[in-house]
């Protein structure tokens, strides 16, 4: 899995980083929630690992600006506030689970083994050498990750649901965006183009004048 980790304490994050990367994980580590922030704003990571008390943006503020924004990357929370405020807080936010510190080093694998189970099973769409979850906004080709935005997922989850259909731009802009801010049918094209790139077959054929037809068969 492609996790993030947020520790401010070194030496935990030091610990952390070893113990998981030695699970085969690849972990990206910041000290602080700006950077953060940052990482997942411009990435695509399959698990947040979140302390709260952190400097610049703490881990309740990523979170509650994630699940704003639609982002529903599984969270677990690692944290020393051991209060069931905190907790409930934590949850009414959106994260999966709540860990208190110190906290046995395999009680958190165990965790990550469970929500990974759990969200890589659901709604995930598989063909070819392609596994795709529209949910979680995750694409795999050969089991390596790849880097797709929202609008992209949402493109590629409808034609999905929708194959060998004649799809245009102003269906697309009718299902997937609200009326007060829709896209051009450049800024479609543009989405749809970054699809392709994705695979090495050509799934979308465009039908002139009309749309595209997306076909996996």
């Amino acid at each position: 899995m492609k996790i993030l980790l947020l520790e401010d304490d070194i030496i935990l994050q030091d610990i952390l980083k070893e113990f998981l990367e030695d699970l085969s994980h690849d972990v990206t580590e910041f000290y602080d929630g700006e950077e953060a922030l940052d990482a997942i704003d411009s990435s695509s990571f399959d698990l947040l690992l979140l302390d709260i008390n952190v400097p610049k943006i703490d881990g309740f503020e990523i979170l509650a600006y994630l699940r704003d924004i639609g982002n529903t990357t599984p969270a677990i929370y690692l944290t020393s506030l051991a209060s069931t405020e905190s907790l409930k807080k934590a949850f009414a936010l959106g994260a999966d689970d709540y860990l208190r510190k110190p906290f046995e080093l395999g009680e958190l694998e165990a965790r990550i083994e469970y929500i990974s189970k759990i969200y890589h099973s659901k709604d995930e769409i598989t063909f070819d050498s392609i596994r795709f979850n529209p949910k979680l906004y995750r694409l795999y080709k050969d089991d390596e990750l790849i880097n797709i935005r929202q609008k992209e997922s949402a493109i590629l989850e409808y034609f999905l649901h929708n194959q060998a259909k004649v799809i245009s731009c102003d269906e697309l802009i009718e299902n997937l965006w609200s009326n007060d801010n829709p896209p051009t049918h450049a800024t479609i094209r543009t989405y749809i183009k970054n699809i392709r790139r994705f695979f090495d077959k050509e799934y979308i054929e465009n039908i002139k004048g009309e749309g595209y037809r997306f076909d996996i068969l």
